[in-house]
């Protein structure tokens, strides 16, 4: 902290110096940051999301994704490492060993969940992101009615008749290395952008090595007065060594540690990752418009574990065609989504005890298996104004999934082939919104879905489980927004409750082996407010405090296991409070001060409810300065300190860990230490 007395002195002193010639840099600038931010609403009709963007992003380490969207309240990412995030929404998602399922995501609007319901935000350069919107529960109609809702993620606005070079260049600690470099260019009919980004770092604890080359283009081209045409790709190769999560011991002894194990063999996942979308939009007419997109996703996968070695890959296409107009007075929206992959997998020994202390060594193969998945969704809302102040929205979402597993290794009655088809699901919703002064107020009821995993409908000798069933809930949300202070408070209050039914629990039964149930009923209800303020301490400073607070009072109805009777306790793998809080400063001549904090309660990691981590709050700061050197450079600089107090915290844990051997059980996940970090960024305008 003692270096921020000295920021806040500078933005004061920068008050008192002129700077009349830069004023026309600075709406150059500014311009820039406003295009971003102004990335339109992707949730239909009156449904409510949640969106980040540009201001908010610029606050964290270009790493940091994470940090941004837990700026949102009701979602919390624990992050394990860059590579391991687990997303949560409103508690949907927690109990998930590894990984993020319960939610549909969408990258410039094509879906990038796999078939099996996971995705991974990783996948993506957060400096390429222009915006964040989050539809939280079920209520996403059009995005999927997942109980965990769905994560829009889009790509920056292009400047309209710009053509630029931007470099950003990030070196922190742990020697960390980051570069993205863009080229846009905007005119009439065409908006292109092609970006190459690079990460290397060799993390905070031992064996978290990482290393990120990733190419993203995205075009827009106008074929005609009504039509356009889009194309994307966005490319990602990264090898990510695998620390793992670690005891209590360790934990608060060393939390730079890795297991022996995963240290010894050198664990780590290798990936190569492809995204290709085409889409088509057209205007039939002013009543009616259309966008249809086809898609492709491929990821191949490598990973050798201490226990054994994994090797995958997967094939995903699909299609999604979203019409919107109005019918009358009614706004109305309906369409399609297709989804198919094919996954192969096999596994193989790690020899690594045998390859002197060379790490990971394959061996013999122990299984060979292919699934084939496959899902359908229609999906159709109707917004209609009642009144002059009151709407009503009607929403319905039709999902079908079907699931072919094939074992290629094993033979006669060693064979586990096994296929599961669902029955369709209907998930209806219903939205009022009336305007207030200054606001307004919401109510939503909307019914959701989840589909277990296809290894969760699998017994541990590979038998198909015919009582495993979709977990689905009703969700009842009751919420409001203002704009007070002559617009310079920004107040939005949500309450929920949502009752899950069939919730799917993963049981672990080995270091690397988990079956799937049906632990009874939860009940998700809690709070969320979030509040900004936009004042001014001078014509030139301004300040813009912001608060996100989270209440969550999640608990299992009905959870029988075995002889133990969980039911009333604490959900686990969710704090019942968290905060996320800071303070924005501005200069008018491009100096900014970004002060964040976080806070998190007590997460309870056992059904029980015996073991809980630690409450903490981990506090960060970055100072940035943009100025031009001409009328076609600009410069930006920043640096910025993480975990201020250097405090030890579990950035995630793991729910349920089991020890084996006699070893204690790894529940922990420990955040970075305190690190530095520091970039520039040079703009060019042809």
């Amino acid at each position: 902290m003692k270096y921020l007395p000295c920021a806040l002195f500078l933005l004061i002193m920068a008050d008192m110096i002129a700077q009349d010639t830069q004023k026309d840099s600075i709406t150059r600038l500014d311009e820039v940051v406003l295009t971003q931010d102004a990335i339109p609403k992707k949730a239909t009709g009156i449904t409510i999301s949640s969106k980040i963007a540009g201001q908010t992003f610029e606050r964290f380490n270009p790493v940091d994704i994470p940090s941004a969207i837990n700026q949102i309240s009701g979602v919390y990412i624990l992050s394990g490492a860059i590579n391991t995030n687990r997303i949560t929404v409103r508690g949907m998602g927690a109990r998930t060993p590894y990984g993020t399922n319960k939610l549909r995501m969408y990258f410039n609007g094509i879906p990038v969940t796999n078939g099996t319901g996971s995705s991974t935000i990783e996948a993506f350069d957060f400096e390429n992101l222009g915006a964040v919107e989050v539809i939280k529960g079920p209520k996403a109609s059009a995005f999927g009615a997942n109980l965990g809702g769905a994560i829009l993620l889009d790509t920056k606005a292009s400047v309209q008749n710009r053509t630029q070079l931007i470099n950003s260049f990030t070196i922190g600690s742990y020697n960390m290395l980051k570069d993205n470099l863009t080229f846009s260019h905007s005119e009439d009919g065409l908006d292109m952008s092609l970006s190459y980004n690079h990460l290397e770092t060799d993390g905070y604890r031992q064996n978290s090595q990482f290393q990120r080359d990733g190419l993203l283009l995205n075009t827009k081209l106008r074929t005609g007065q009504k039509s356009s045409l889009a194309l994307l790709i966005n490319y990602i190769d990264y090898t990510a060594h695998i620390p793992s999560s670690i005891n209590l011991t360790d934990f608060e002894e060393d939390p730079t540690r890795a297991p022996s194990n995963w240290f010894e063999s050198q664990g780590y996942e290798a990936n190569k990752y492809i995204l290709t979308g085409l889409s088509h939009s057209y205007q039939f007419s002013e009543q009616l418009q259309n966008t249809t997109s086809v898609f492709y996703t491929y990821l191949d996968h490598y990973e050798p574990r201490p226990f054994d070695i994994l090797d995958e890959f997967t094939n995903g296409y699909g299609f999604r065609s979203h019409f919107t107009g109005n019918w009358g007075k009614a706004d109305i929206s309906f369409g399609g989504e297709f989804y198919r992959d094919e996954y192969h997998w096999g596994t193989f020994e790690n020899l690594y005890q045998e390859n002197n202390g060379n790490g990971s060594l394959q061996g013999s193969q122990l299984s060979d298996n292919s699934e084939f998945r496959r899902q359908f969704n229609l999906f159709g809302t109707f917004t209609y104004p009642i009144t002059e102040r009151l709407s009503g929205q009607v929403g319905l979402n039709w999902n079908k999934t079907h699931y072919d597993f094939r074992d290629l290794f094993g033979d006669g009655s060693d064979n586990a082939s096994a296929k599961r088809d669902f029955d369709a699901i209907l998930l209806p919703n219903a939205g009022l919104s009336y305007q207030i002064k200054n606001g307004s107020i919401y109510a939503n009821v909307s019914r959701g879905f989840s589909n277990p995993s296809l290894e969760e409908t699998l017994t541990p000798g590979g038998v198909i489980n015919p009582d495993i069933a979709q977990e689905t809930g009703t969700n009842y949300e009751l919420g409001t927004d203002w704009m007070l202070l002559q617009k310079k408070l920004s107040v939005n209050l949500a309450a929920y409750r949502m009752d899950v039914k069939n919730l799917l629990v993963a049981q672990r039964v080995g270091e690397d082996q988990y079956i799937g149930r049906n632990a009874g009923k939860t009940r998700h209800q809690g709070v969320e407010v979030d509040l900004l303020y936009r004042g001014k301490l001078s014509p030139a400073i301004t300040f813009s405090p912001y608060l996100s607070y989270t209440l969550n009072d999640h608990s299992f109805v009905d959870f029988v296991d075995g002889d133990n009777d969980y039911s009333g306790n604490p959900l686990t793998g969710v704090p019942k409070n968290r905060l996320s809080s800071g303070i924005d400063f501005r200069h008018s001549n491009g100096l900014r001060l970004n002060l964040t904090h976080q806070f998190v309660d007590e997460i309870p990691m056992t059904d029980s409810n015996s073991i809980t981590s630690d409450a903490f709050n981990v506090f960060h700061a970055k100072l940035g300065f943009r100025t031009s050197l001409s009328s076609n450079i600009s410069l930006g600089m920043n640096a910025g300190i993480n975990n201020i107090f250097d405090i030890n915290y579990a950035q995630s844990v793991l729910i349920n860990a089991v020890g084996f051997g006699g070893a204690q059980p790894r529940y922990y996940y420990p955040g970075n230490g305190r690190n530095y970090f520091g970039g520039l960024q040079l703009n060019y305008v042809f």
